[in-house]
Formats: C-alpha cells, sequence, structure tokens
C-alpha cells in the first residue's frame, strides 16, 4: 500500500476556490479503481492549509490517479492557490491494523 500525507498553504484570497477544486477531487479520486481512500481536511490550527490523506492499493494505483482529469486541473491550478510551499510526503506501508479505542 501507498500511503501520502500532503500539506497545502493556501492563499486566504483563493481558499473558497481551493476548498471547492479539494472537495471536487476527493469526490472524483474516490471512484478510482486502486483508491482505498482519498480524503482533504482543513488544519485546525490554520484553517488556510488543507490536509490530504491518500491510500492506494499500489504503484499503479498512485500513478493511474496523477494521469487524471481532476488530478491535472487541481495541480494545474495549485500554483495560483498557494501561500507557500507544499510538503508531501510518501510512505510505503506493508500492512495496517485497526486498533480499537
Amino acid at each position: 500500500m501507498i500511503v501520502l500525507h500532503a500539506s497545502f498553504p493556501i492563499d486566504p484570497e483563493h481558499r473558497d476556490e481551493a476548498l471547492k477544486l479539494a472537495d471536487d477531487l476527493v469526490e472524483r479520486s474516490n471512484e478510482e479503481a486502486g483508491m482505498i481512500d482519498y480524503r482533504a481536511t482543513v488544519d485546525l490550527q490554520d484553517e488556510n492549509v488543507i490536509r490530504f490523506f491518500e491510500q492506494y492499493e499500489d504503484e499503479a494505483a498512485f500513478e493511474a490517479h496523477t494521469g487524471t482529469d481532476h488530478f491535472q486541473a487541481f495541480e494545474e491550478r495549485l500554483p495560483d492557490l498557494l501561500a507557500g510551499e507544499p510538503e508531501v510526503r510518501r510512505f510505503e506501508v506493508e500492512s495496517a491494523t485497526d486498533l480499537e479505542l
């Protein structure tokens, strides 16, 4: 499994557009083959930071995602939306288990 965590600092003037694009990206990404889960959230300490948490079955699913129209549309608009450098971290995961709280 491939897991990505991405953090995007968004220019407050473009926040509404960024949230709309992120919402569309999440909805459409979750329909992709090989996608385990794709989520976006607004940071609790900074409402102008959008965080993505992505889980893919494998490299092929990740590569397919980066070639989709909805991902390309988001990536194309991103330079105009950002207020700083995004941070993206990729994890290669061999296993995962649910924990009881």
